[in-house]
C-alpha cells in the first residue's frame, strides 16, 4: 500500500522517491522491470500483485520492505523549505529527455532554481580543478559568449574551470546549470557558497541526484559527470591532464554520440596535454566561439543578436588593439619585458596592466602577466 507522507508530495513523487531509497537496486533494474510488465510506478504499490510472476511478486515485496522512508521524509522537508526547491521524478514532463539515454538514469532529481533551465539546451564546459589563470579566463570567456548566443552552460561547480564557466554564463540571464555531487542542501566546495547563491538568484539551476544531507563522496563525482555528459549537447574541455576525471567525462560524452571540443595550448604545459590527446582522438580543436556554434546553428539565436551582444564589449576590444596590451603574451610575460617592449617605466606599465586586469583582459600570475585568450 502506498501512502503519501503529506500533501506536499504527490502519490507519484512519493512512489518514485520510495523505490529510489531502496538500497542495492539500480535505476536500470527498476526501469527494465516496469517496461517488461508495462507498469506505471503506482502499480508497484498495488495491494494485488498477482499480475506478476510469483517469483517477481516475492522480489517486489521484499524490495518494498527495504524502503527507507526516513530518506523520503528528508526529501519532503527539503522540498517545503523554499519555493525554488523542486523534486523531479523519471515520469515527470520536467525530467530532461537527454538523461533517458543513460543506461541507468537517476529516478529522482533534486533541483534548486529555475526549473525551465532543464528543458533548454546546454553545452558542457569542463576542465581541471587546478587550472591556470589563462585557462580560467578562457573558460569564463567561452561561457559568456555561449550564453549570449542563446545556449546554457552546464558544469559541475567544482573548483577551477567549472566555477569559471558558471561565473561566465550566470551573468547572462542566469544561463547556467550546476550538477553537484552532494545533496541539494549542501555546497561543495564551501567557498562556492556565493556562486551557488548567484546561480539561483539570477535564474540558473542546481541539480543533484543525491538525497538531502548527503556529503561529498568520491564515488559521487563520476555519477555527477555522467549527468553533465548526457545533458550537454556537446562538451568543451579547457585544460586537463592526461589522467583526469575531465577526460572520463569527455569519453562519456563521446560514447553518447555527443560532440567533444578541446582548447589547445602550450605543448610543454601538462595542463593542456589532455586537450591535445582529445584532439588526436578526434575532438574538434576550438580557438573561438564560431568553432562551436557552427555545429549548433539550429539552436542558437540569430547572428544579429550575437553581434549586438558582442558590440557591448567594443570598449574592451578597442583596448585590445593598443601596443601595451599587444606586448603581453598568452604565456607568462615578465613585467620588465613588457616595460622594455613599450619603452615605458615599470610604474606606468603596472598602472596600465591594473586597468586591463580589472577589465578581464589580462591576469597577474607568478612571474608576470598573461593575456586572456579571446581578448
Amino acid at each position: 500500500m502506498l501512502t503519501t507522507l503529506s500533501s506536499t508530495l504527490t502519490p507519484v513523487q512519493t512512489a518514485w522517491l520510495r523505490i529510489a531509497s531502496i538500497p542495492g537496486i539500480s535505476p536500470a533494474t527498476w526501469l527494465h522491470f516496469m517496461e517488461t510488465y508495462s507498469l506505471d510506478i503506482l502499480q508497484l504499490f498495488s495491494d494485488d500483485l498477482s499480475f506478476l510472476s510469483k517469483k517477481d511478486e516475492l522480489q517486489v515485496q521484499a524490495a518494498i520492505g527495504k524502503i527507507r522512508d526516513e530518506l523520503v521524509t528528508r526529501a519532503e522537508t527539503w522540498l517545503v523549505q523554499n519555493e525554488q526547491h523542486h523534486i523531479i521524478t523519471f515520469s515527470s514532463p520536467a525530467y530532461p529527455d537527454a538523461l533517458r539515454q543513460l543506461p541507468s538514469p537517476p529516478l529522482v532529481l533534486f533541483v534548486t532554481g529555475t526549473l525551465s533551465r532543464l528543458q533548454q539546451p546546454p553545452l558542457a564546459i569542463v576542465g581541471s580543478r587546478r587550472a591556470t589563470q589563462q585557462g580560467l579566463g578562457i573558460a569564463k570567456s567561452f561561457a559568456t559568449e555561449l550564453a549570449f548566443s542563446g545556449l546554457n552552460v552546464i558544469s559541475g561547480m567544482a573548483a577551477g574551470i567549472d566555477a569559471a564557466a558558471h561565473q561566465g554564463a550566470v551573468a547572462v540571464e542566469g544561463r547556467t546549470i550546476a550538477v553537484v555531487g552532494t545533496g541539494p542542501d549542501l555546497v561543495y566546495p564551501k567557498r562556492h557558497q556565493a556562486l551557488h547563491t548567484q546561480i539561483i538568484e539570477q535564474g540558473g539551476a542546481v541539480i543533484s541526484e543525491f538525497w538531502p544531507g548527503m556529503p561529498p563522496r568520491a564515488q559521487h563525482f563520476p555519477r555527477r559527470n555522467r549527468i553533465i555528459a548526457a545533458m550537454g549537447i556537446g562538451t568543451l574541455v579547457v585544460e586537463a591532464t592526461i589522467k583526469s576525471g575531465t577526460l572520463i567525462t569527455a569519453k562519456m560524452a563521446a560514447d553518447l554520440g555527443k560532440d567533444v571540443f578541446a582548447v589547445p595550448g602550450n605543448i610543454n604545459n601538462p595542463m593542456t596535454q589532455g586537450c591535445h590527446y582529445l584532439i588526436q582522438q578526434g575532438a574538434k580543436l576550438v580557438t573561438c566561439l564560431d568553432d562551436i556554434l557552427e555545429e549548433f546553428s539550429h539552436l542558437t539565436e540569430s547572428s544579429q543578436q550575437i553581434s549586438a551582444a558582442s558590440g557591448e564589449k567594443s570598449e574592451d576590444e578597442s583596448l585590445a588593439t593598443d601596443k601595451l596590451l599587444a606586448s603581453v603574451d598568452y604565456d607568462v610575460t615578465a613585467i620588465d619585458i613588457i616595460a622594455e617592449r613599450n619603452a615605458l617605466p615599470v610604474s606606468d606599465v603596472l598602472a596600465a596592466l591594473l586597468e586591463y586586469e580589472l577589465r578581464g583582459l589580462v591576469a597577474a600570475v607568478p612571474g608576470g602577466y598573461v593575456k586572456l585568450r579571446g581578448k
